[in-house]
């Protein structure tokens, strides 16, 4: 039975399109190059923010954010940046008894502006928040306390492998492996992901089927 369910954020809830069109915006160079860095580095397995590494060598990306920031140029996040599954499927858990936690690498920022949207959740936090991120252990406790349930109780939906499917199982979580986003449809086939993921969907709204 599954009593809760937690969600990560980046190409789960949230399009990644205004995030790496605003960074190219601030670096001055096409957004479509930048997009393809992206999408190169997460073919080889790396961190996304490399892609801003390739651009400018040497860059301090944490320097940058702040700088984005203090310019008025930073985070932002409203409904146009939810995919259309998102409040149906949240608030249909909701209906169903079961908990909702959104919990995903991200700013402290943009927990603010997650929670500004008001999903239909029970909790919000990101890792700036928690000060501990994916794939790390210490997050997905933290994940199963804002859940309320045991590990084997709680599904963990995300959509890459390295920081959702395959450490959210280690640590004895239930998981959903959503194909979406270049890492989602990437690595969809996998063999890892495949034998590990407790299920496979193409879109939340599956979700409660999945959880009765």
């Amino acid at each position: 039975m599954i009593r809760a369910v937690i969600f990560d954020v980046g190409e789960t809830l949230v399009r990644d399109d205004r995030y790496w069109a605003s960074w190219a915006d601030w670096l001055d160079v096409p957004r479509h190059t930048l997009s393809a860095l992206v999408g190169a580095v997460v073919a080889q397995g790396r961190d996304n923010a490399d892609a801003l590494r390739l651009l400018r060598p040497g860059i301090d990306v944490a320097a940058e954010y702040r700088a984005r920031e203090a310019a008025g140029r930073g985070e932002h996040l409203d409904d146009s940046d939810l995919y259309e599954d998102v409040r149906p499927a949240l608030a249909e858990l909701q209906r169903l008894g079961v908990r909702v936690v959104v919990a995903g690498n991200q700013t402290a920022r943009a927990g603010e502006l997650l929670r500004a949207l008001n999903l239909p959740a029970d909790v919000v936090a990101t890792s700036g928040e928690w000060g501990v991120a994916k794939p790390r252990p210490e997050f997905f406790q933290r994940a199963v306390e804002a859940g309320q349930a045991d590990p084997g109780e709680t599904l963990y939906v995300g959509d890459h492998p390295a920081n959702d499917t395959l450490p959210a199982a280690s640590a004895g979580l239930r998981t959903a492996h959503l194909r979406r986003g270049p890492w989602g449809h990437l690595w969809a086939q996998d063999p890892d992901v495949v034998a590990i993921a407790d299920w496979q969907i193409d879109r939340l709204t599956e979700l409660p089927t999945l959880v009765r």
